[in-house]
Parts: structure tokens; sequence; C-alpha cells
């Protein structure tokens, strides 16, 4: 893989909640909409949680934060939690700060983490 592609990879967890691991560039060109797609089928699911790893995300942008907010938004509507887990790269938390969009997410230091909430 290299640093344009995304890869988005759907698992369940032993406890019914959903992992996502995004990994690469989660932008337009890399083609943000597979995320959008393991976002809403999650939200759907009726998992107790969905906890999406972003750890390997090297870079996002507009394209990207949209799927994410997409993705809350199905969460919210089906009431299913959605955890953000990290560590998140600086350039990913500056999308964020910038946005004023980190207050909107829910987001756990580790994947780990994300599933003791």
């Amino acid at each position: 893989m290299t640093g344009d592609d995304l890869s988005v990879v759907v698992e369940t967890a032993h406890d019914g909640a959903v992992l996502i691991r995004v990994r690469g560039s989660l932008d337009a060109w890399s083609g943000s909409k597979e995320l959008v797609g393991a976002l809403t089928g999650a939200a759907r699911g009726g998992g107790r949680r969905t906890v999406v790893d972003l750890s390997g995300v090297e870079f996002a942008d507009s394209a990207g934060l949209h799927a994410l907010l997409h993705g809350r938004r199905k969460h919210g509507e089906a009431g299913v939690p959605l955890v953000l887990a990290g560590p998140m790269t600086a350039t990913l938390r500056r999308l964020f700060e910038v946005t004023g969009t980190l207050d909107a997410f829910e987001v756990a230091d580790s994947v780990e983490t994300a599933f003791t909430w």
C-alpha cells in the first residue's frame, strides 16, 4: 500500500462492537466513500458501539472529515456510540482542531481504551 492508498477493514469484536481500521490517506482522491460505506453499515448493524482506528491515517482532508461526520450522524440516528481511536498523527489532529470538529466526536487515545468505555 502506498501513502495515497486507503484501506478500510471492518472487524466484529468479541463483545458485539465493530472495529473499523483505517490506513493510508483519507481524502477524496483515495476514495473516502469506502469509509462512508463502512460507517453506514456499522450504524445499521446494531452493534453496541463502533470504534474507528485512525492510528494508521497518514493524511486526511475535508472529504475524509466529511466521511467521519456523516458516520457520526448515522450512528446518532441509530443510537450506536461512535468512538474515534488514535493515537492520531499531528496532521490529522490539526484537521480536527482547525475545523473545530474535535469536540463533535468521542476520542480515545487507543483502540484498547475505546473498547473500555
